[in-house]
């Protein structure tokens, strides 16, 4: 009884790979020249052809997929919207590609109007309810241009991680229905850089570079409750707590500890020859 042969791609979907078949055999033409060096089986499922020069295997025959996204791969219905941790950080061009010598699946003709309205529907990133898109490595300003088109669409999202991505500027970003936004380990320095939540209610800012307050009011009129501004540099500032709950009266929770009564007194000039600074 023959098996049908499967695929399994970076994004965790397991596809027929009829379609595979011609062009996994042509990766495997680039790499195979049988009359000079050994095939040689790898540990990882693959075959590899050792390097005598340099003594280091040469790429897998799976190596051409690394710039394919989920939505490229043929023979599949999957959408953005059922994927909850998805890879979007957008490859090299084909000039750069081609200047660096390297083979992959990357369609070389440029995409039409219906194929590039297909992509969008299989993407449907506008259904997305909650999704993580964090430690994309955005290295590059096409793939930071690419990352803040995805966001643009995520007008129904409510639950959002953008962890770790050295983001420093969303501002034109409006994210309508989104509840709860993790932020942490990127590169903001103001409330005024942050992407527009007016029914947030979980902001986590952890672990960036805001160096005042000034801003914060914004978030005044929302149902935010919960906040995090731990190790960021506006955390030292005198009186901190009682500012920050000053400036949002919906606040229940900052930096993981609950409103306490000394966190209600106004943060008024007399408060402060009440301190004793130690040097």
């Amino acid at each position: 009884m023959q098996q049908q042969d499967m695929s399994e791609s970076s994004s965790g979907l397991t596809t027929s790979s009829q379609k595979f078949c011609k062009s996994y055999s042509s990766c495997c033409s680039i790499l195979s020249d049988s009359r000079t060096v050994p095939l040689v089986l790898s540990q990882n499922r693959g075959i590899n052809r050792q390097n005598f020069d340099s003594g280091l295997p040469s790429p897998l025959p799976s190596d051409c997929f690394k710039y394919v996204s989920w939505c490229d791969i043929e023979e599949h219905d999957v959408q953005g919207n059922l994927l909850h941790c998805p890879r979007v950080r957008e490859g090299p061009s084909e000039e750069e590609l081609f200047f660096r010598g390297e083979h992959t699946l990357k369609r070389g003709k440029k995409a039409t109007d219906t194929e590039k309205w297909q992509k969008k529907l299989q993407e449907n990133w506008e259904d997305c309810a909650e999704l993580n898109l964090s430690f994309q490595d955005l290295g590059d300003l096409y793939q930071v241009g690419n990352f803040k088109r995805i966001l643009q669409r995520l007008i129904r999202v409510e639950k959002l991680w953008l962890v770790d991505n050295s983001l420093t500027d969303l501002s034109a970003i409006r994210l309508p229905r989104c509840r709860e936004l993790n932020v942490n380990k990127n590169h903001f320095t103001s409330f005024k850089q942050l992407p527009r939540v007016p029914q947030i209610q979980h902001l986590s800012l952890a672990e960036n570079n805001i160096m005042t307050l000034s801003g914060i009011s914004d978030f005044r009129h929302t149902p935010l409750e919960s906040l995090v501004l731990k190790r960021n540099p506006c955390e030292f500032q005198e009186r901190y707590r009682q500012l920050v709950f000053s400036s949002l009266p919906n606040l229940k929770m900052l930096d993981g500890i609950p409103k306490l009564p000394e966190d209600c007194s106004s943060p008024d000039i007399r408060g402060f020859f009440k301190m004793c600074t130690i040097l």
